[in-house]
């Protein structure tokens, strides 16, 4: 079968399609004839050497796989040949044109979803959701700033606080066609993060009070600036791989949070037990089948140009969700 493997940690040309064999499900797992797959930002961290987690080298990528069931293992139960699922792949494998995903970590798709839609979900769809309900503990009526509004949590964010009742959701994005995206997407307001000023955007957008809770993904000066956004009690909540790296808080931003009664939040989905990021993923699914929210899915690529879809990640030209089309 073709996959992408990684045979040492650098640049994007490190990402090399070859031929290798099918793998075989164990015992508790499933085989997957591969359609799309996912990338996330992790991934490029991952390539590069920079994260904690990858598999020894060399190894097969990607965290995210929709497809068809090829065949399980003999203690699974509940999952048969031919099902289209979604799964995650703790172990990474999903560039490739067959899979292994343990049992418990692979779903249904519902009808209404292509696969490509499906993938976009695993890792975003949870974190989004989670994050809203956990992270920032969302109250009825509170307004939300995202600044990274455009990516593939983003743009979730977005829809689930409104359809879990924030008052006024705010996004930025440096790009006229990505803050028209967010726009679509329900956003009340959009922001220019290419205006130094942002911060009083967002505080204008809030009559002058700021955002109740701020979602960060990135690193360096963005989560300490979102101080500037925030609103009195308020809600800092850091969720990217990026934040940490480069961010730092000055001693005028540490008094200004506790003379406000601000929180700084630590949201990491991939700590949360298994069983509730998945009752998270089949409850953002059903939300995804039955239209109330839409993945976005930005650009697509070929399994042989996976290269290239990282350069365009880390280039940051991509919106919403990036899939590798395998079959």
């Amino acid at each position: 079968m073709r996959a992408i493997r990684i045979h040492r940690f650098g640049g994007p040309e490190e990402l090399r399609c070859e031929e290798v064999a099918v793998p075989q499900p164990g015992e508790h797992e499933v085989l997957l004839r591969v359609h799309a797959a996912g990338l996330n930002y992790t991934d490029l961290g991952q390539r590069a050497g920079h994260m904690m987690g990858a598999p020894p080298l060399p190894f097969v990528p990607g965290l995210e796989a929709a497809g068809v069931v090829e065949a399980v293992g003999s203690a699974v139960r509940g999952l048969a040949a031919g099902t289209r699922v979604v799964a995650t792949l703790p172990n990474q494998g999903g560039l490739a044109e067959y899979a292994v995903a343990p049992a418990a970590t692979v779903l249904a798709i519902p009808d209404a979803l292509s696969f490509a839609q499906a993938v976009a979900l695993p890792a975003q769809g949870p974190t989004a959701l989670l994050g809203l309900r956990l992270g920032a503990q969302l109250r009825g009526g509170e307004s939300v700033f995202v600044p990274s509004a455009a990516g593939g949590v983003g743009t979730l964010l977005v829809q689930l606080a409104r359809a879990l009742g924030a008052g006024r959701v705010i996004g930025a994005a440096s790009r006229a066609d990505k803050r028209a995206l967010v726009t679509r997407l329900g956003a009340a307001a959009t922001v220019d993060m290419a205006d130094p000023a942002w911060p009083a955007q967002v505080r204008e957008a809030t009559e002058g009070r700021g955002a109740d809770v701020v979602f960060v993904a990135g690193g360096g000066a963005i989560a300490a600036r979102s101080l500037e956004a925030l609103a009195p009690r308020g809600r800092l909540v850091l969720f990217g791989a990026d934040c940490m790296f480069d961010t730092a808080w000055s001693r005028e931003q540490m008094t200004g949070l506790l003379a406000q009664n601000q929180s700084i939040v630590g949201f990491a989905t991939f700590t949360l037990p298994l069983a509730e990021r998945q009752a998270a993923l089949v409850e953002v699914l059903e939300w995804a089948a039955s239209g109330r929210i839409e993945p976005v899915i930005g650009q697509t690529f070929a399994l042989a140009e996976v290269a290239r879809a990282h350069e365009a990640m880390a280039a940051r030209s991509t919106t919403g969700k990036v899939v590798v089309h395998v079959a």
